[in-house]
């Protein structure tokens, strides 16, 4: 056996050992019977992880061949450990990322891999962001498209705007729940940092109600008083 095939019979065992059916069902429910559990609950899984982590060093392999186990702790896990070793990424390395968000897809592994990874990618190697970004929001996996437009979510003044409301308005008109919910999440957490933007965006355009709801959930109540005050003046 080799010493990765090692590394993950143990961790196969010390999850193994905290199964709970019960909290597993509950799990499955909540991700509407996608994929088994354990039971093992995030906090529990994080200080495994941090055991884990004092006897194994993560590596790409590892990675890899956490995603494909069946129970879902165990993709948990790889987003943690990407999470833990994105300093390390080199540019090929978004071969894997991308491998990750389009394999075994949900929202519980992709968010954590757009904003925490991809985003940390796209920042230190632009060279990725204005080509797997754009190839991205075209893509026809609404996965990747959700990626490309949540990538920014922790960029702040960062944020490309033109990027941003470009990627957003695309897929405006989409009837999936999950890119709905995405261009929301986007277009509120960037109103924290420009609302009036926001504000006036959101009113140029034409929005599935979820989206808009979303855009606007947590605007001052400043910036919509600037708003109407712009277009009464037109």
């Amino acid at each position: 056996m080799s010493g990765i095939e090692e590394t993950i019979k143990a961790l196969q065992m010390e999850f193994e050992r905290h199964r709970d059916p019960s909290a597993a069902e509950a799990m499955e429910g909540y991700m509407r019977g996608q994929f088994p559990f354990f039971g093992i609950k995030a906090p529990l899984r994080r200080e495994l992880m941090k055991a884990f982590l004092a006897e194994h060093s993560p590596s790409k392999e590892l990675i890899w061949l956490l995603w494909n186990l069946p129970e879902r702790e165990y993709a948990a896990l790889a987003v943690d450990l990407l999470f833990k070793i994105r300093k390390q990424l080199e540019p090929a390395d978004i071969a894997l990322v991308e491998r990750c968000i389009v394999t075994k897809s949900w929202w519980d592994t992709v968010d954590g891999i757009a904003s925490s990874v991809v985003g940390y990618l796209f920042d230190r190697f632009p060279e990725l962001r204005d080509e797997y970004a754009e190839r991205w929001i075209r893509s026809d996996n609404f996965w990747l498209n959700r990626t490309a437009i949540l990538f920014q979510l922790r960029y702040k003044e960062k944020t490309d705007e033109r990027r941003l409301y470009d990627y957003v308005r695309r897929h405006a008109g989409s009837s999936e729940f999950f890119l709905q919910k995405a261009i929301g999440w986007a277009l509120r957490e960037y109103a924290k940092t420009s609302p009036a933007s926001v504000v006036r965006f959101v009113g140029a355009h034409e929005w599935k109600p979820l989206s808009r709801r979303e855009a606007l959930k947590n605007i001052d109540e400043s910036a919509l008083a600037e708003q109407a005050e712009q277009e009464t003046s037109r």
